[in-house]
């Protein structure tokens, strides 16, 4: 396959993702069942995104173009995908990278997040034979000629070792902050709430940290954050919840809360699920962006100077996992 004829093939997964057709419902209720962190709601959240961000002709011509890929590579490298599983389809950017350089995807999915992968890969699959050349799954990454390998920073020693004489990206534990200056409109905060609580807040780009200025008034936000109450009723969300009350109980720790958050002063920028952390600044809030955009552990910043309220869920196609750029790295792979 040439390049033109992968961006095709990938941009009619993306209108096949967008419409209803009865085998994509039912793979979207697999994948349902299959994980309790997948609600419908979220895997057509996640869908529809890939699908208007990602996998349109345009989008994907304008993708490439300045990385100026060859129609197909010198050689046709295998390349082992290690996904993660928590949100939906959190691996599709690497095998969609892999797929448009013309290397081979040899994928190992999360056992949480495999129904979807599967399913749109077999897809491709269907629709043009040769797709079966560039992707593969595997349950052991053997053999492989370089490595993307995303999870924790416990897993990133193992990748490390095993993968590091490859050539190889390893991704490791991320969140995203956000830092308020106290006038934020209505509207901003709705959003930021989107930022906070969609995916249950699992994703490297949920923000699971608040900056705030001294004095700040927290009423109006925990106010518009009452959209996503009825989170407290999923049974997994509210046994989080549960949980970490009880413990800020026992331990007579201050916190504010309303029915499906619970808002804690702690230093970390990681927070448990159902948990918000929130700390005081001074000074300029540009000063503390800079700053935090230095941290390993920061995959974006939501404010008004940076990405804005509402779009740490919505990447585009460039915004690379650790601010790496994945297809130059497989461009070099050639």
């Amino acid at each position: 396959m040439n390049l033109q004829e992968r961006i095709v093939l990938m941009a009619r997964l993306g209108d096949y993702m967008r419409g209803n057709e009865p085998e994509w419902e039912a793979a979207r209720e697999r994948a349902a069942l299959t994980n309790n962190w997948f609600t419908p709601e979220f895997i057509q959240l996640a869908t529809t995104a890939i699908a208007g961000g990602f996998l349109t002709k345009d989008i994907l011509e304008q993708w490439t173009a300045p990385y100026h890929l060859p129609d197909t590579p010198t050689v046709v490298r295998k390349v082992g995908i290690v996904m993660a599983g928590n949100i939906p389809l959190v691996g599709f950017h690497d095998l969609l990278c892999v797929f448009i350089s013309g290397h081979h995807a040899v994928i190992k999915p999360s056992s949480r997040d495999e129904v979807l992968i599967r399913h749109l890969a077999d897809k491709l699959i269907d629709w043009d034979r040769r797709a079966g050349h560039l992707i593969s799954f595997a349950e052991l990454l053997k053999g492989c000629d370089a490595y993307i390998a995303t999870g924790s920073n416990n897993s990133a020693g193992y990748f490390d070792y095993y993968f590091g004489k490859y050539p190889h990206l390893i991704r490791r534990n991320r969140t995203s902050v956000a830092i308020l200056t106290g006038d934020e409109t209505p509207e901003e905060l709705d959003r930021l709430a989107d930022d906070v609580y969609l995916y249950f807040g699992l994703g490297c780009r949920n923000v699971t940290k608040l900056y705030v200025p001294e004095g700040y008034n927290f009423e109006p936000l925990l106010r518009r954050f009452d959209k996503y109450n009825y989170l407290g009723d999923h049974h997994k969300y509210k046994n989080n919840y549960d949980y970490n009350l009880a413990l800020h109980l026992l331990n007579k720790k201050p916190y504010m809360s309303n029915e499906a958050l619970l808002l804690v002063e702690e230093e970390a920028i990681f927070s448990p699920i159902s948990q918000l952390n929130f700390g005081y600044y001074s000074g300029e809030p540009a000063v503390l962006a800079a700053q935090l955009a230095e941290n390993a552990q920061v995959q974006c910043v939501v404010g008004k100077t940076n990405i804005p309220f509402g779009q740490a869920q919505q990447p585009g196609i460039t915004d690379y996992a650790d601010g790496e750029d994945t297809l130059a790295f497989l461009k070099n792979l050639s």
